[in-house]
C-alpha cells in the first residue's frame, strides 16, 4: 500500500496491527469502527508465513479491541480469504444483504459491490 494511502486510511480510523518476525512485518490486519460495527480492513499475511497461524493471531487481537460485531468484505474470488473467515467462526452474509451492507459501511464503487462478499460474526 503506498504510504499516502496508508496515512488517508488512519486518518479514516482504520488502527493497524502487525505481527513481526525479526524486523519483518509478517501479517497485518486494520480494525475500523464505523458506525454500529467494526470493519476488518486490509488483512494480510506474507505468502511464507500463511499456515502458520499469524492471520489467526491477528485476528483474535482486533476481535479483543471491540465489542462490536465485525464484518469483512473481499473479492468474492478470493476464495482462500473467505475460507479463513468461514473457519474462524464468520458467515457469508446472504446475497439480498450485500449490497446494503457494503453501501452502508465502505466507500466503494458499484463495480466493487457487484464483485465482493460481506462475511459476518
Amino acid at each position: 500500500m503506498p504510504r499516502e494511502e496508508l496515512r488517508s486510511e488512519m486518518q479514516a480510523g482504520v488502527k493497524f496491527f502487525c505481527i513481526r518476525r525479526g524486523s519483518s512485518v509478517v501479517g497485518v490486519m486494520g480494525l475500523q469502527h464505523v458506525a454500529d460495527v467494526a470493519l476488518i480492513r486490509h488483512a494480510y499475511t506474507l505468502t511464507s508465513e500463511q499456515h502458520s497461524g499469524v492471520g489467526t493471531r491477528l485476528l483474535e487481537h482486533l476481535r479483543s479491541q471491540t465489542d462490536r460485531p465485525l464484518l469483512v468484505g473481499t473479492w468474492k474470488a478470493a476464495t482462500w480469504a473467505v475460507r479463513f473467515y468461514e473457519r474462524r467462526g464468520f458467515r457469508l452474509a446472504p446475497e439480498e444483504e450485500k449490497p446494503p451492507l457494503l453501501r452502508r459501511y465502505w466507500n466503494i464503487s458499484e463495480r466493487q459491490i457487484e464483485e465482493s462478499v460481506v462475511l459476518r460474526e
